[in-house]
Order: structure tokens, then C-alpha cells, then sequence
């Protein structure tokens, strides 16, 4: 548990705001929640007295803070081996390979992404989600990105809810989709399986881009880009425009298969147990020196293999 304490004065250009407001101005290392908390419990006094957060500021009152920065997690950490495509001060962009849970839960207590960052990185105990700034499903392979201080968490996560930060992803569909375009559809919980998504008109606004990199006889290779962030997004989208991935144990359905296929092919289509989706580029701007920072991960092995029989297929003379 790490002590905060800070002593700071209320310019006079900030008159007129509530404290709250003026708070996350002044402090802008820590979250709104993070301070609206603080000032709930008492640990942000305004000239040496307790304030409620919708009090209005006059510009010169002192703030202090005093507050204990508690271990967000509760992962231990595990020497869990990781690939670091870049590290600084600030962030660590990981590559994560398929069969990796990113966070703990039921049924994974240990051996996770996040018990590997917590060992490799033990600063990360009193960042929310160890510093993760996003997620990635367990057999979808690709870039995460990892802030090491609370003041990095704070901007990159303003920045990915801005949609500053570009992710792009790489993915196997079923069917032979003749161009690229754009899904505008809400995601929200299927309305009989809670643990499935689905399009849905009550859902959260969802926008996927995609384009075609490649047609096979009975697949497409995709490269996808998400405008939004939402639970399953891209399976789940990609499913409703009748293109899920390839794998996919929720949404994609039994496995397409070329006529006159090879064995090895159908075998290997027919073996491929995961959705073939991989996190490829990130692209953001650095939380400390501003400057683009983009950065890329090739496909998964099992994928990279896939791709090439799918290829060889295309190729044979009909």
C-alpha cells in the first residue's frame, strides 16, 4: 500500500467548478472515481476541512490530500513467461499467445497474464488490472498494452475511450466475402445465453472496419480495425454479416470446407478449435512524450500454418 499526500492550491481559473471537477484537473494521475472517493471518505480536505464533491471552488483554497493508494489486485505473482515487444518508464506492449487468460476469475485463480506482469513487474500491484489497458480473449492471440504508473493508466485509458488508440486485428473468416466495409451494429447480452453476446437494439453502440486481404475457396483472410471496444466485438459482428471466424467455438458454427478439400486441409480446418483472430498492430500516442508509437505482432503459428494450406489449396488447378 503506497501513502499519498499532496498539498496544492486551487487557481483562479478554475472558479466556479465543482470540486470534484477542479480535483481531476489538478490531479489528473488519479481517475474521477478514484478522487470522488477520496473526497467521499474525507482524504481531500479543503482548507483543512471536509468537502463535498459538489461544492463549488472559489480559485485559492487549499487542497490536501491524504490517501493510502491500496494493492488494486489480488493475483500473486507468478514467473510465468512473457514476450515484450516494447518496454519504457511508462507502458510494456506484450505479446500474447493464444491459451493465455488475461485476468483472474472462476476457475483461474493462477496462471495468468496478470499474475506474470505482477512477477515481472511487482510496481503494477497498485494499478487497477495490474496496469492491463484492454483485454484479449483467451485464444486470441496478439498486442496488450500495459501501463507501468497510475498517470500512464489514467491518460491511456482517457485515450482508448476517445478511440486515439488503434487496434488492429488479423482473422480467418468462413465464406468468400467479395469487399471490405464497415459493421454498425449495438452489442449487448444475449437475451437467453448471458454468457454469449449478440447484436441487439438495446445493446452498446459497436463500429467494426474490415477489408479483405486475401480470398480462398471457402475462407476469406480479413484485417479488421475496432472504432469501439466492445465484449466479443469483432466474433460477434463478423457472425452477423455471415462471415464468423473460423474456429470459433460461440459464434463461428462447423468449419467450411472447400470442395475436394485434402485431407490434410479438412484436417486441419476441421482441427482448428479456437477463433482464428489475432491482435496484429497497435497504434497510440505515447502518454509521456506524445510521439506515435505503433507497433506489430504476426500471426499466431497454428494461424500462420493454417494460412498457408489455405493458400496451397487456392492454388491447385481445378
Amino acid at each position: 500500500m503506497t501513502r499519498i499526500v499532496k498539498r496544492l492550491s486551487v487557481p483562479s481559473e478554475l472558479a466556479g467548478r465543482r470540486l470534484d471537477q477542479a480535483a481531476a484537473q489538478l490531479l489528473p494521475e488519479f481517475s474521477r472515481s478514484r478522487l470522488r472517493a477520496w473526497i467521499d471518505a474525507g482524504a481531500l480536505l479543503v482548507g483543512g476541512r471536509e468537502a463535498k464533491a459538489r461544492m463549488l471552488v472559489k480559485g485559492g483554497e487549499e487542497l490536501a490530500l491524504q490517501a493510502e493508494l491500496e494493492a488494486a489486485v489480488e493475483a500473486r505473482p507468478e514467473p510465468i513467461p512473457l514476450t515484450i515487444v516494447h518496454a519504457d518508464d511508462a507502458l510494456v506492449v506484450i505479446d500474447k499467445p493464444v491459451g493465455l487468460v488475461v485476468h483472474p476469475g472462476a476457475g483461474n485463480r493462477s496462471g495468468t497474464l496478470q499474475n506474470a506482469l505482477l512477477h515481472r513487474y511487482p510496481e503494477l500491484e497498485s494499478l487497477p488490472r495490474a496496469g492491463l489497458v484492454h483485454r484479449l480473449d483467451k485464444d486470441t492471440s496478439g498486442l496488450l498494452l500495459v501501463a507501468r504508473t497510475l498517470p500512464s493508466h489514467t491518460a491511456l485509458t482517457a485515450a482508448l475511450e476517445r478511440r486515439e488508440i488503434k487496434r488492429t486485428y488479423r482473422a480467418i473468416c468462413q465464406g468468400v466475402l467479395t469487399g471490405g466495409g464497415t459493421v454498425d451494429a449495438p452489442i449487448g447480452r444475449h437475451r437467453r445465453e448471458r454468457t454469449k453476446m449478440a447484436v441487439t437494439e438495446s445493446g452498446r453502440a459497436a463500429r467494426t472496419r474490415y477489408r479483405v486481404v486475401e480470398r480462398f475457396r471457402a475462407h476469406t483472410y480479413c484485417e479488421l480495425d475496432l472504432e469501439t471496444g466492445r465484449t466479443h466485438q469483432i466474433r460477434v459482428h463478423m457472425a452477423h454479416i455471415r462471415a464468423p471466424l473460423l474456429g470459433d467455438p460461440v459464434y463461428g458454427g462447423r468449419p467450411k470446407l472447400p470442395p475436394a478439400a485434402s485431407d490434410e486441409l479438412r484436417a486441419a480446418l476441421q482441427g482448428f478449435r479456437r477463433q482464428a483472430l489475432h491482435a496484429a498492430r497497435l497504434r497510440l500516442a505515447h502518454p509521456v512524450t506524445g510521439n506515435e508509437l505503433e507497433l506489430e505482432s504476426p500471426v499466431a503459428a497454428d494461424m500462420a500454418a493454417l494460412l498457408e494450406l489455405l493458400r496451397s489449396d487456392a492454388r491447385q488447378p481445378r
